[in-house]
């Protein structure tokens, strides 16, 4: 099995939706479920960077057309949005990059393939909101195009933890998505 430590020279880390006031239908329960993962999401992020690796936030841009990518950090961080508190944990740093997306997929209309490729990835790691929807659609997108794929179960959030945990299993099944807990980046990897 291939965990995010081995094999780390192709890969990109993907940050789903994270960014955003949860200012919608539902929102703040989607912004409890994904504070009680986001720690497993900065624990990949901590990894990707120290290994140098590109951080990519892709982001719905809530229909702001007009405004870039820090204008929406700045939004989704103000005093009173429901996603204030996620976006101070997991803000962006200076070098990461980033792509604002018009719908569910990070692929569907966005510059990612092109950053991809000018990056020279060959793998992604995913995590983000919501696993059985943007997490779930950027992940199959991304085994359309050939992407080793590595969705933790515990770094993405949905609705509720079952619907969350039927989209990884999934992906799990149907793609050969490798969803491995990010416990397993305490675990020693073996030499095989």
């Amino acid at each position: 099995m291939t965990t995010a430590r081995a094999g780390m020279e192709h890969s990109a880390l993907l940050i789903i939706d994270m960014i955003s006031d949860f200012g919608f239908p539902d929102g703040d329960v989607l912004a409890a479920e994904a504070g009680k993962v986001v720690d497993n999401m900065v624990r990949v992020r901590r990894l990707f960077r120290s290994r140098r690796r590109p951080v990519i936030y892709v982001n719905d841009n809530f229909r702001q057309w007009n405004k870039g990518f820090r204008d929406l950090v700045d939004w989704a961080a103000r005093l009173g949005s429901r996603g204030s508190a996620l976006v101070d944990v997991l803000r962006p740093a200076i070098d990461d990059f980033y792509i604002l997306k018009p719908r569910h997929s990070a692929f569907y209309e966005t510059a990612l393939p092109s950053l991809l490729d000018d990056l020279g990835v060959h793998a992604l790691t995913i995590v983000g909101v919501a696993g059985d929807a943007c997490v779930l659609s950027s992940a199959l997108d991304a085994h359309i195009r050939k992407f080793s794929l590595w969705v933790p179960a515990d770094a993405s959030a949905s609705l509720s933890r079952e619907r969350n945990a039927r989209a990884m299993q999934f992906l799990g099944e149907s793609l050969g998505c490798n969803i491995t807990p990010t416990s397993a980046l305490d675990r020693p990897v073996s030499a095989a």
